[in-house]
Protein backbone atom coordinates (compact mmCIF):
# COMPACT_ATOMS: atom_id res chain seq x y z
CA UNK A 1 0.00 0.00 0.00
CA UNK A 2 1.39 3.40 -1.15
CA UNK A 3 1.60 6.20 1.43
CA UNK A 4 -0.54 8.61 1.54
CA UNK A 5 0.59 12.32 0.34
CA UNK A 6 0.87 15.54 2.54
CA UNK A 7 -2.59 16.71 0.86
CA UNK A 8 -4.69 13.88 1.70
CA UNK A 9 -3.26 13.76 4.93
CA UNK A 10 -4.26 17.33 5.58
CA UNK A 11 -7.48 16.48 4.27
CA UNK A 12 -8.07 13.54 6.65
CA UNK A 13 -6.92 15.64 9.64
CA UNK A 14 -9.94 17.90 8.52
CA UNK A 15 -12.21 15.21 8.29
CA UNK A 16 -11.56 13.54 11.81
CA UNK A 17 -11.49 17.01 13.19
CA UNK A 18 -15.28 17.49 11.84
CA UNK A 19 -16.28 14.58 12.96
CA UNK A 20 -14.83 15.07 16.62
CA UNK A 21 -16.79 18.59 16.28
CA UNK A 22 -19.94 17.23 15.12
CA UNK A 23 -19.64 14.36 18.12
CA UNK A 24 -19.58 17.46 20.21
CA UNK A 25 -22.51 18.90 18.45
CA UNK A 26 -24.54 15.85 18.98
CA UNK A 27 -23.90 15.28 22.79
CA UNK A 28 -24.83 19.17 23.65
CA UNK A 29 -28.24 18.39 21.83
CA UNK A 30 -28.74 15.55 23.58
CA UNK A 31 -28.23 17.46 26.78
CA UNK A 32 -30.31 20.05 26.09
CA UNK A 33 -32.96 18.04 25.02
CA UNK A 34 -32.52 16.02 28.15
CA UNK A 35 -32.98 19.82 29.77
CA UNK A 36 -35.91 20.37 27.88
CA UNK A 37 -37.77 17.48 28.81
CA UNK A 38 -37.00 17.80 32.28
CA UNK A 39 -38.11 21.56 32.49
CA UNK A 40 -41.27 20.07 30.53
CA UNK A 41 -42.24 17.48 32.99
CA UNK A 42 -41.82 19.77 35.83
CA UNK A 43 -43.77 22.54 34.49
CA UNK A 44 -46.63 20.41 33.46
CA UNK A 45 -46.72 18.81 37.08
CA UNK A 46 -46.93 22.39 39.04
CA UNK A 47 -49.87 22.98 36.06
CA UNK A 48 -51.06 19.85 37.55
CA UNK A 49 -51.40 20.48 41.60
CA UNK A 50 -51.80 24.38 40.50
CA UNK A 51 -55.20 23.39 38.75
CA UNK A 52 -56.31 20.35 40.89
CA UNK A 53 -55.56 23.12 43.89
CA UNK A 54 -58.27 25.35 43.12
CA UNK A 55 -60.88 22.63 42.15
CA UNK A 56 -60.78 22.42 38.48
CA UNK A 57 -60.37 19.26 37.89
CA UNK A 58 -60.47 16.25 40.50
CA UNK A 59 -57.29 14.10 40.41
CA UNK A 60 -59.09 10.80 41.14
CA UNK A 61 -60.93 11.56 37.79
CA UNK A 62 -58.26 13.26 35.31
CA UNK A 63 -56.89 9.53 34.97
CA UNK A 64 -59.56 7.06 33.08
CA UNK A 65 -57.76 4.00 33.58
CA UNK A 66 -56.78 1.81 30.73
CA UNK A 67 -58.53 -1.49 28.91
CA UNK A 68 -58.22 -4.54 30.89
CA UNK A 69 -55.31 -6.56 29.14
CA UNK A 70 -56.46 -10.56 28.00
CA UNK A 71 -56.61 -13.07 31.00
CA UNK A 72 -53.41 -14.70 28.86
CA UNK A 73 -51.35 -12.13 28.58
CA UNK A 74 -51.78 -10.53 32.16
CA UNK A 75 -50.75 -14.03 33.59
CA UNK A 76 -47.54 -14.47 31.12
CA UNK A 77 -46.61 -11.00 32.26
CA UNK A 78 -47.27 -11.61 35.94
CA UNK A 79 -44.69 -14.59 35.50
CA UNK A 80 -42.11 -12.72 34.26
CA UNK A 81 -42.56 -9.97 36.98
CA UNK A 82 -43.87 -7.38 34.75
CA UNK A 83 -47.01 -5.60 36.24
CA UNK A 84 -49.46 -3.15 35.08
CA UNK A 85 -50.28 -0.78 38.10
CA UNK A 86 -53.04 1.83 38.64
CA UNK A 87 -53.40 4.20 41.46
CA UNK A 88 -55.85 3.32 43.83
CA UNK A 89 -55.66 7.02 45.40
CA UNK A 90 -53.85 9.89 45.91
CA UNK A 91 -52.67 11.44 48.78
CA UNK A 92 -53.73 15.23 49.69
CA UNK A 93 -51.27 16.14 52.72
CA UNK A 94 -49.78 19.52 54.61
CA UNK A 95 -46.26 19.10 52.35
CA UNK A 96 -47.26 20.83 48.81
CA UNK A 97 -44.23 20.64 47.29
CA UNK A 98 -40.82 18.06 47.53
CA UNK A 99 -38.81 21.14 48.86
CA UNK A 100 -38.71 20.20 53.00
CA UNK A 101 -40.95 17.39 52.91
CA UNK A 102 -39.46 14.69 55.97
CA UNK A 103 -37.66 11.97 54.59
CA UNK A 104 -39.02 9.73 57.41
CA UNK A 105 -42.65 9.81 58.75
CA UNK A 106 -40.82 9.61 62.24
CA UNK A 107 -39.63 13.46 61.92
CA UNK A 108 -42.64 15.23 61.48
CA UNK A 109 -45.66 13.55 64.20
CA UNK A 110 -47.75 16.23 63.36
CA UNK A 111 -47.65 15.68 59.52
CA UNK A 112 -51.12 15.23 58.60
CA UNK A 113 -52.82 13.97 55.31
CA UNK A 114 -55.88 12.37 53.65
CA UNK A 115 -56.11 9.16 51.19
CA UNK A 116 -59.61 8.38 49.45
CA UNK A 117 -59.84 5.42 47.40
CA UNK A 118 -60.96 6.28 43.44
CA UNK A 119 -64.44 4.77 42.49
CA UNK A 120 -62.38 3.68 39.42
CA UNK A 121 -60.90 0.89 41.22
CA UNK A 122 -64.10 -0.35 43.17
CA UNK A 123 -67.37 0.35 42.95
CA UNK A 124 -68.12 0.60 46.80
CA UNK A 125 -64.81 2.04 47.97
CA UNK A 126 -65.69 1.92 51.65
CA UNK A 127 -66.18 -2.15 51.30
CA UNK A 128 -62.70 -2.00 50.96
CA UNK A 129 -62.05 -0.30 54.01
CA UNK A 130 -64.09 -2.73 56.00
CA UNK A 131 -62.26 -3.62 59.16
CA UNK A 132 -58.99 -1.61 58.65
CA UNK A 133 -60.19 0.79 62.06
CA UNK A 134 -59.57 -1.79 64.00
CA UNK A 135 -55.59 -1.33 62.71
CA UNK A 136 -53.49 1.89 64.46
CA UNK A 137 -51.16 1.90 61.83
CA UNK A 138 -50.64 1.03 57.81
CA UNK A 139 -48.10 0.53 55.35
CA UNK A 140 -48.59 2.94 52.72
CA UNK A 141 -46.87 1.84 49.35
CA UNK A 142 -46.61 4.58 47.00
CA UNK A 143 -44.76 5.88 43.73
CA UNK A 144 -42.16 8.54 44.24
CA UNK A 145 -43.83 10.70 41.60
CA UNK A 146 -41.76 14.15 41.99
CA UNK A 147 -38.55 12.27 40.67
CA UNK A 148 -37.95 14.56 37.83
CA UNK A 149 -35.57 12.35 36.08
CA UNK A 150 -35.90 8.73 36.04
CA UNK A 151 -32.27 8.21 36.27
CA UNK A 152 -30.71 5.68 39.08
CA UNK A 153 -27.10 4.60 40.09
CA UNK A 154 -25.78 1.83 42.30
CA UNK A 155 -24.39 4.29 44.56
CA UNK A 156 -25.73 7.08 46.08
CA UNK A 157 -25.50 10.23 48.59
CA UNK A 158 -27.89 9.87 51.37
CA UNK A 159 -28.12 13.40 52.87
CA UNK A 160 -27.46 11.80 56.56
CA UNK A 161 -23.62 10.65 55.25
CA UNK A 162 -23.22 14.50 54.32
CA UNK A 163 -21.83 13.14 51.07
CA UNK A 164 -20.14 9.54 51.49
CA UNK A 165 -21.40 6.92 49.09
CA UNK A 166 -23.55 3.62 49.19
CA UNK A 167 -25.12 1.14 47.65
CA UNK A 168 -28.77 2.38 46.77
CA UNK A 169 -30.32 -0.63 48.65
CA UNK A 170 -28.88 -0.03 51.68
CA UNK A 171 -30.40 3.44 51.27
CA UNK A 172 -33.98 4.78 51.17
CA UNK A 173 -33.06 6.76 48.11
CA UNK A 174 -36.46 7.72 46.03
CA UNK A 175 -33.80 7.27 42.71
CA UNK A 176 -34.03 3.46 42.97
CA UNK A 177 -34.62 1.22 39.45
CA UNK A 178 -38.24 1.18 40.48
CA UNK A 179 -39.42 4.50 42.37
CA UNK A 180 -41.49 2.77 44.50
CA UNK A 181 -41.97 4.20 48.00
CA UNK A 182 -42.69 2.56 51.59
CA UNK A 183 -43.69 4.87 54.61
CA UNK A 184 -45.47 3.21 57.93
CA UNK A 185 -48.51 5.63 58.68
CA UNK A 186 -50.46 6.42 61.75
CA UNK A 187 -54.43 5.81 61.10
CA UNK A 188 -56.30 8.12 62.62
CA UNK A 189 -59.89 7.22 61.71
CA UNK A 190 -61.93 6.35 58.40
CA UNK A 191 -65.17 8.30 57.04
CA UNK A 192 -66.68 5.84 54.24
CA UNK A 193 -64.30 6.03 51.59
CA UNK A 194 -61.10 8.42 53.12
CA UNK A 195 -58.45 7.65 55.47
CA UNK A 196 -57.28 10.13 57.57
CA UNK A 197 -53.42 9.57 58.30
CA UNK A 198 -50.61 10.85 60.74
CA UNK A 199 -46.97 10.71 60.82
CA UNK A 200 -46.53 10.75 57.39
CA UNK A 201 -43.92 11.38 54.60
CA UNK A 202 -45.60 12.14 51.22
CA UNK A 203 -46.72 14.97 49.43
CA UNK A 204 -49.80 16.06 47.89
CA UNK A 205 -50.68 13.86 44.70
CA UNK A 206 -48.56 10.69 45.84
CA UNK A 207 -49.58 7.98 43.74
CA UNK A 208 -51.02 5.23 46.34
CA UNK A 209 -50.69 1.91 44.75
CA UNK A 210 -51.59 -0.30 48.05
CA UNK A 211 -52.60 -0.35 51.84
CA UNK A 212 -51.93 -3.31 53.80
CA UNK A 213 -52.49 -3.36 57.52
CA UNK A 214 -49.11 -2.59 59.73
CA UNK A 215 -49.08 -6.41 62.51
CA UNK A 216 -46.39 -6.07 65.12
CA UNK A 217 -46.47 -9.80 65.49
CA UNK A 218 -45.14 -10.55 61.86
CA UNK A 219 -43.36 -7.15 61.08
CA UNK A 220 -41.40 -6.38 64.14
CA UNK A 221 -38.71 -8.34 65.08
CA UNK A 222 -38.66 -7.74 68.79
CA UNK A 223 -42.15 -9.14 68.89
CA UNK A 224 -41.44 -12.11 67.08
CA UNK A 225 -38.48 -12.99 69.61
CA UNK A 226 -41.03 -12.32 72.44
CA UNK A 227 -43.90 -14.51 71.23
CA UNK A 228 -40.58 -17.45 69.64
CA UNK A 229 -39.69 -17.49 73.94
CA UNK A 230 -43.18 -17.92 75.30
CA UNK A 231 -43.49 -20.34 72.50
CA UNK A 232 -40.38 -22.41 73.60
CA UNK A 233 -40.97 -21.98 77.09
CA UNK A 234 -44.84 -23.92 76.87
CA UNK A 235 -45.55 -26.70 79.71
CA UNK A 236 -45.96 -30.40 78.11
CA UNK A 237 -49.97 -31.29 78.06
CA UNK A 238 -51.06 -32.68 81.57
CA UNK A 239 -53.69 -35.14 80.22
CA UNK A 240 -51.02 -37.09 79.04
CA UNK A 241 -49.62 -38.30 81.93
CA UNK A 242 -51.57 -41.42 83.69
CA UNK A 243 -52.47 -41.38 87.29
CA UNK A 244 -49.61 -44.23 87.72
CA UNK A 245 -46.75 -41.60 86.19
CA UNK A 246 -48.49 -38.79 88.63
CA UNK A 247 -48.11 -41.08 91.90
CA UNK A 248 -44.47 -41.25 90.84
CA UNK A 249 -43.80 -38.10 89.97
CA UNK A 250 -45.63 -36.86 93.78
CA UNK A 251 -43.79 -39.35 95.69
CA UNK A 252 -40.27 -37.84 94.19
CA UNK A 253 -41.65 -34.23 94.31
CA UNK A 254 -42.38 -34.86 98.19
CA UNK A 255 -39.54 -36.28 98.76
CA UNK A 256 -37.13 -33.52 97.17
CA UNK A 257 -39.11 -30.95 98.32
CA UNK A 258 -39.69 -31.93 101.94
CA UNK A 259 -35.67 -32.23 102.41
CA UNK A 260 -35.59 -28.29 100.35
CA UNK A 261 -37.97 -27.08 102.76
CA UNK A 262 -36.23 -28.38 105.81
CA UNK A 263 -32.47 -26.69 105.23
CA UNK A 264 -34.65 -23.33 103.71
CA UNK A 265 -36.44 -23.00 107.25
CA UNK A 266 -33.38 -21.39 108.22
CA UNK A 267 -32.91 -18.90 105.91
CA UNK A 268 -36.66 -17.87 105.34
CA UNK A 269 -39.71 -16.44 107.46
CA UNK A 270 -42.34 -16.95 105.54
CA UNK A 271 -41.72 -21.59 105.33
CA UNK A 272 -44.40 -22.05 107.51
CA UNK A 273 -47.06 -20.86 105.16
CA UNK A 274 -45.39 -22.70 101.86
CA UNK A 275 -44.72 -25.55 104.03
CA UNK A 276 -49.03 -25.39 104.86
CA UNK A 277 -49.99 -24.82 101.30
CA UNK A 278 -47.63 -27.91 99.86
CA UNK A 279 -49.29 -30.09 102.23
CA UNK A 280 -52.36 -29.08 101.56
CA UNK A 281 -51.98 -29.66 98.24
CA UNK A 282 -50.01 -33.12 98.50
CA UNK A 283 -52.94 -34.11 100.70
CA UNK A 284 -55.32 -33.23 97.82
CA UNK A 285 -53.73 -34.72 95.81
CA UNK A 286 -53.61 -38.37 97.47
CA UNK A 287 -58.12 -38.45 97.67
CA UNK A 288 -58.97 -42.00 96.18
CA UNK A 289 -60.84 -41.63 93.62
CA UNK A 290 -64.35 -43.51 94.25
CA UNK A 291 -67.13 -41.46 91.74
CA UNK A 292 -67.57 -42.99 88.39
CA UNK A 293 -65.57 -39.66 86.53
CA UNK A 294 -62.74 -41.19 87.17
CA UNK A 295 -60.85 -40.28 84.25
CA UNK A 296 -61.73 -36.32 84.39
CA UNK A 297 -60.46 -36.51 88.47
CA UNK A 298 -57.14 -37.75 87.67
CA UNK A 299 -56.43 -34.95 84.89
CA UNK A 300 -57.77 -32.16 87.18
CA UNK A 301 -55.69 -33.75 90.02
CA UNK A 302 -52.91 -33.72 87.87
CA UNK A 303 -53.28 -30.33 86.69
CA UNK A 304 -53.23 -29.29 90.01
CA UNK A 305 -49.95 -31.08 91.11
CA UNK A 306 -48.14 -29.27 87.88
CA UNK A 307 -49.36 -26.30 89.17
CA UNK A 308 -47.60 -27.09 92.89
CA UNK A 309 -44.98 -28.66 91.15
CA UNK A 310 -44.58 -24.68 89.65
CA UNK A 311 -44.58 -22.98 92.76
CA UNK A 312 -41.83 -24.98 94.30
CA UNK A 313 -39.99 -24.58 91.42
CA UNK A 314 -40.26 -20.49 91.31
CA UNK A 315 -39.81 -20.75 95.34
CA UNK A 316 -36.71 -23.31 95.36
CA UNK A 317 -34.81 -20.80 92.36
CA UNK A 318 -35.77 -17.56 94.09
CA UNK A 319 -33.59 -19.03 96.94
CA UNK A 320 -30.98 -19.99 94.54
CA UNK A 321 -31.41 -23.84 95.09
CA UNK A 322 -32.48 -24.94 92.25
CA UNK A 323 -30.16 -28.29 92.69
CA UNK A 324 -31.97 -29.72 95.31
CA UNK A 325 -32.60 -33.80 94.97
CA UNK A 326 -31.53 -33.50 90.89
CA UNK A 327 -30.65 -37.22 91.28
CA UNK A 328 -33.76 -37.96 91.87
CA UNK A 329 -35.77 -36.05 89.24
CA UNK A 330 -32.86 -36.79 86.20
CA UNK A 331 -35.41 -39.88 84.73
CA UNK A 332 -38.75 -37.58 84.77
CA UNK A 333 -39.31 -36.78 81.12
CA UNK A 334 -41.72 -34.16 81.81
CA UNK A 335 -41.15 -32.46 84.88
CA UNK A 336 -40.80 -28.65 84.15
CA UNK A 337 -37.59 -28.26 85.94
CA UNK A 338 -35.67 -30.33 83.23
CA UNK A 339 -37.28 -28.49 80.45
CA UNK A 340 -35.86 -25.07 80.75
CA UNK A 341 -32.03 -25.97 80.58
CA UNK A 342 -32.69 -28.09 77.60
CA UNK A 343 -34.13 -25.33 75.75
CA UNK A 344 -31.66 -22.71 76.45
CA UNK A 345 -29.07 -24.41 75.81
CA UNK A 346 -30.22 -25.47 71.77
CA UNK A 347 -31.97 -22.01 71.57
CA UNK A 348 -29.89 -19.50 70.34
CA UNK A 349 -29.80 -16.09 71.69
CA UNK A 350 -32.39 -13.63 70.80
CA UNK A 351 -30.79 -10.40 72.34
CA UNK A 352 -31.58 -6.90 70.74
CA UNK A 353 -28.21 -6.90 68.58
CA UNK A 354 -28.05 -10.39 67.68
CA UNK A 355 -31.82 -10.59 66.45
CA UNK A 356 -31.83 -7.49 64.33
CA UNK A 357 -29.45 -4.88 63.52
CA UNK A 358 -29.19 -1.72 61.45
CA UNK A 359 -26.23 0.50 59.86
CA UNK A 360 -24.21 2.33 62.61
CA UNK A 361 -24.62 5.82 60.16
CA UNK A 362 -28.77 5.59 61.08
CA UNK A 363 -27.82 6.02 64.78
CA UNK A 364 -25.12 7.94 64.46
CA UNK A 365 -25.09 9.84 61.63
CA UNK A 366 -22.37 12.62 60.61
CA UNK A 367 -24.83 15.39 60.10
CA UNK A 368 -26.36 15.62 63.67
CA UNK A 369 -29.53 17.48 64.39
CA UNK A 370 -30.11 21.12 64.40
CA UNK A 371 -31.53 23.23 67.35
CA UNK A 372 -34.81 24.99 65.83
CA UNK A 373 -35.13 28.73 66.76
CA UNK A 374 -38.50 31.54 66.19
CA UNK A 375 -37.80 34.68 65.55
CA UNK A 376 -40.56 37.26 67.56
CA UNK A 377 -42.18 37.98 64.53
CA UNK A 378 -42.57 34.09 63.18
CA UNK A 379 -43.79 33.22 66.44
CA UNK A 380 -46.49 36.41 66.15
CA UNK A 381 -46.91 35.34 62.28
CA UNK A 382 -47.94 31.57 63.27
CA UNK A 383 -50.12 32.30 66.08
CA UNK A 384 -52.34 34.34 63.61
CA UNK A 385 -53.27 30.75 61.80
CA UNK A 386 -56.28 29.57 62.45
CA UNK A 387 -57.33 25.78 62.78
CA UNK A 388 -59.92 24.63 60.12
CA UNK A 389 -62.30 23.47 62.76
CA UNK A 390 -62.69 26.77 63.94
CA UNK A 391 -64.58 29.46 62.24
CA UNK A 392 -66.28 32.82 63.20
CA UNK A 393 -67.48 36.12 61.01
CA UNK A 394 -64.73 38.41 62.94
CA UNK A 395 -61.77 35.74 62.05
CA UNK A 396 -62.55 35.54 58.24
CA UNK A 397 -59.51 37.62 57.49
CA UNK A 398 -56.74 35.31 59.73
CA UNK A 399 -54.80 32.44 57.21
CA UNK A 400 -56.60 28.85 58.69
CA UNK A 401 -54.79 26.01 58.35
CA UNK A 402 -56.59 23.08 56.64
CA UNK A 403 -54.75 19.78 58.17
CA UNK A 404 -52.38 21.31 61.62
CA UNK A 405 -54.83 21.85 64.21
CA UNK A 406 -53.55 24.86 65.58
CA UNK A 407 -50.10 26.89 65.96
CA UNK A 408 -48.71 24.44 68.77
CA UNK A 409 -48.88 21.48 66.17
CA UNK A 410 -47.44 23.91 63.39
CA UNK A 411 -44.39 24.85 65.63
CA UNK A 412 -43.84 21.45 66.61
CA UNK A 413 -44.30 20.44 62.82
CA UNK A 414 -41.71 22.89 61.89
CA UNK A 415 -39.18 21.61 64.43
CA UNK A 416 -39.12 18.20 63.42
CA UNK A 417 -38.73 19.48 59.46
CA UNK A 418 -35.76 21.73 60.29
CA UNK A 419 -34.22 19.80 63.18
CA UNK A 420 -33.47 16.57 60.74
CA UNK A 421 -31.82 19.32 58.43
CA UNK A 422 -33.98 19.25 54.88
CA UNK A 423 -31.12 20.34 53.10
CA UNK A 424 -29.26 18.56 50.03
CA UNK A 425 -25.15 18.15 50.41
CA UNK A 426 -25.18 20.37 47.92
CA UNK A 427 -26.66 23.25 49.60
CA UNK A 428 -25.36 22.77 52.54
CA UNK A 429 -21.79 22.74 50.77
CA UNK A 430 -22.55 25.31 48.18
CA UNK A 431 -25.49 27.64 49.25
CA UNK A 432 -24.76 27.73 53.12
CA UNK A 433 -25.73 32.16 52.95
CA UNK A 434 -28.91 31.41 51.20
CA UNK A 435 -32.30 31.83 52.77
CA UNK A 436 -34.50 28.63 52.66
CA UNK A 437 -37.99 28.08 51.56
CA UNK A 438 -40.75 25.85 52.54
CA UNK A 439 -44.52 25.22 52.51
CA UNK A 440 -46.31 23.26 55.08
CA UNK A 441 -49.81 22.77 54.91
CA UNK A 442 -51.39 26.60 54.08
CA UNK A 443 -48.31 28.32 55.49
CA UNK A 444 -44.88 29.50 53.40
CA UNK A 445 -42.13 29.46 55.98
CA UNK A 446 -38.96 31.53 55.43
CA UNK A 447 -35.52 30.20 57.26
CA UNK A 448 -31.89 30.26 57.14
CA UNK A 449 -29.14 27.64 58.80
CA UNK A 450 -26.22 28.57 61.18
CA UNK A 451 -23.86 26.28 62.69
CA UNK A 452 -25.78 23.88 64.53
CA UNK A 453 -29.12 25.67 64.89
CA UNK A 454 -31.92 26.82 61.68
CA UNK A 455 -34.21 30.40 62.63
CA UNK A 456 -37.26 30.56 61.21
CA UNK A 457 -37.36 33.93 59.70
CA UNK A 458 -40.90 35.07 58.65
CA UNK A 459 -44.26 32.43 58.46
CA UNK A 460 -46.88 33.90 55.53
CA UNK A 461 -49.80 32.34 54.29
CA UNK A 462 -49.11 30.58 50.72
CA UNK A 463 -52.01 32.46 49.03
CA UNK A 464 -50.16 35.90 50.23
CA UNK A 465 -46.94 34.59 48.86
CA UNK A 466 -48.00 33.55 45.69
CA UNK A 467 -49.99 37.36 45.05
CA UNK A 468 -46.85 39.22 45.80
CA UNK A 469 -45.02 36.91 43.32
Amino acid sequence: MSPLCECCGERINQLNQQVSVMRKEIKNLRQMLDSAVRAHRKHMGSIQSAVAKFGHCEPDKAQTPPPPPSPASSQAALEKGNIQTAPIGYISSCFSVKNATPRQPTICGPSRAELRIQQSVFNNPEHALLGLEHYSHVWIIFVFHKNGHLNYKAKVKPPRLNGQRVGVYSTRSPHRPNALGLTLAKLNKIVGDTIYLSDIDMISGTPVLDIKPYIPEYDSPHTRMAMAYDTDTDQPDATSVSLNETTAILNLQKDSETDALSDLKSERTDDDDFGSLLSRDVSEVDIPVKDSSGASTQISHHTHLQDVLQDVKAYVTQGDLCQVNCESTDHVADSPKTEPAESTADRPCYGEEAYSTIAGWIREPPVGSLEVRFTHQAEWELEQFLPSHLSGPCERDRPRFKFLRGPEEASAAIRGVLSADPRSVYRRTRCRDRLFFFTLDTADITCWFGRGFAEVLQVRPVEQHIASV
